[in-house]
């Protein structure tokens, strides 16, 4: 999105001329469409990081991230032959053999919110909208209920230690409404987080607006100075908003009243938000060019995100993240691997050898670029000599497990880093039919939320993790 550049002698004609209600909804529109102006922090000495809640044993910060896989996969493909340390990788996930020792190979989770039921076909939406809320979405277009995610959880508990309290990545381009499974809103499919039942954390794509809003516009050495005047411009359309809001306060019916007040509610969220951005002081430049945008490849554009992933959490912009790689029930084309036909309909393979052989491609292509991921956190030093990737809890995977049946018991995940020490990486670990939100519930605990005894349709703590 971008800034809407106000001269002064525009803000003050506007201040002069007779206020009425079409500009002051105009103004006001224009300042809530506005994007918070969060930056990143400089990283914090280990001494001043020390004693905080989400923080390793070293006191360098530990970062949570959730990266969504759609469709399923082809299970014979995917899960290795033995379990424990000595597992060797299938053949779907050999493209993670140098992280290796990095990853967990998690069996036995299941998402028993996202089987039919009563509610008939939508396995898609509900793969998707369940997988990090652990709850069972209402099935309606227009009234959208689903959870608050484990992502928002943890952002609750330990946002304001970074400029940005959470993340949110797509390679989704095109975001659709209404209705998109079987009766299902769009908004579970296009969505991973959710900061409640009813409003989820809208992701962006576009990997130029990521990095701009993470470090501003410009070339290297003016984007610090390019975030000052936007904050600048910003300050004075909120003041401009706000004098006019105190002015006409009085003056409204009860009815424009309530409106006016959630309008401002609003206004006061961008200014608190500015506020702790200039608290953080001095954003830091990474001294990289800025992405052009959206590329044509798949490949490049799902690559380029996952670079601002990493570069977010190497400046502690943020330490924790969500990236729907592809909406469930996705039907993207892989011709540039040997796959023409679409993904969704590829996996309704009704056993057809040739489709199996095409999907475990498909399988295989993600876990390649999942994989490159994992090694730039992993050549990533934090700032207590460990790696990024040591010091991160990646979850991967997605919640079909089977796409051709549409099953959604032992669900195809993988936990990858150390969690700053306090995970076991480097084995294959069968849990035994165990909801994935035991999983969630762990993970919340170590990032330093307090206090929170069940999630989702949790039945207790994962165990031996």
């Amino acid at each position: 999105m971008k800034t809407k550049h106000l001269p002064t002698e525009v803000l003050a004609a506007q201040r002069a001329a007779s206020f009425s209600r079409r500009n002051f909804l105009r103004g006001l529109g224009a300042c809530v469409a506005l994007p918070a102006f969060e930056s990143l922090l400089p990283l914090k000495s280990l001494a001043a990081a020390g004693g905080q809640m989400g923080v390793t044993p070293t006191g360098a910060p530990l970062r949570a991230a959730f990266v969504y896989i759609p469709n399923g996969t082809i299970p014979e493909a995917w899960w290795p032959k033995t379990e424990g340390a000595d597992f060797e990788l299938s053949r779907t996930l050999q493209p993670l053999e140098s992280c290796k020792s990095q990853i967990q190979v998690l069996g036995g989770l299941d998402h028993r919110n996202a089987t039919a039921g009563p509610d008939g076909a939508g396995d898609h939406a509900r793969a998707n909208g369940t997988f990090l809320t652990g709850v069972r979405m209402k099935k309606s277009a227009t009234d959208i209920r689903a959870g608050i995610s484990i992502d928002q959880v943890i952002a609750r508990e330990i946002g304001h230690l970074t400029r940005f309290p959470s993340l949110e990545l797509s390679c989704e381009k095109e975001r659709r409404s209404g209705a998109c499974d079987s009766g299902y809103s769009c908004a579970y499919q296009f969505n991973l987080a959710w900061s409640s039942a009813t409003t989820p954390m809208t992701p962006e794509a576009n990997p130029r607006l990521v990095f701009e809003r993470l470090f501003g516009a410009g070339a290297p050495g003016e984007r610090a100075e390019n975030l000052r005047r936007r904050q600048q411009e910003q300050r004075s359309i909120l003041d401009f908003v706000l004098e006019d809001a105190r002015s006409m306060q009085q003056r409204l019916p009860s009815g424009d009243k309530a409106k006016l007040d959630q309008y401002l509610t609003g206004v006061r969220d961008i200014e608190t938000r500015i506020e702790k951005a200039e608290r953080f002081g001095k954003v830091e430049d990474p001294g990289v060019e800025t992405p052009e945008g959206i590329p044509a490849s798949y490949a490049e554009h799902m690559q380029l995100l996952f670079d601002m992933l990493v570069l977010a959490f190497q400046t502690d912009s943020t330490r924790v993240a969500t990236f729907l790689l592809a909406h469930d029930g996705s039907n993207k084309s892989f011709a540039d691997i040997g796959v023409p036909e679409g993904h969704h309909d590829l996996s309704h393979h009704m056993e057809d050898a040739e489709k199996i052989r095409k999907l475990e491609q498909i399988d295989l292509w993600y876990a390649r670029q999942f994989a490159k991921f994992l090694e730039k956190l992993q050549s990533t030093k934090d700032v207590d000599g460990n790696s990024l990737l040591h010091n991160s809890m990646i979850v991967y995977g997605g919640g079909n497990a089977d796409g051709n049946r549409h099953t959604h018991h032992n669900l195809p995940i993988i936990l990858a880093g150390a969690g700053g020490g306090a995970l076991t990486p480097g084995r294959y670990v069968k849990h035994g039919a165990k909801p994935a939100s035991n999983l969630f519930l762990c993970m919340a605990d170590r990032m330093g939320v307090k206090g929170l005894e069940r999630f989702g349709d949790s039945t207790g703590r994962l165990g031996n993790v």
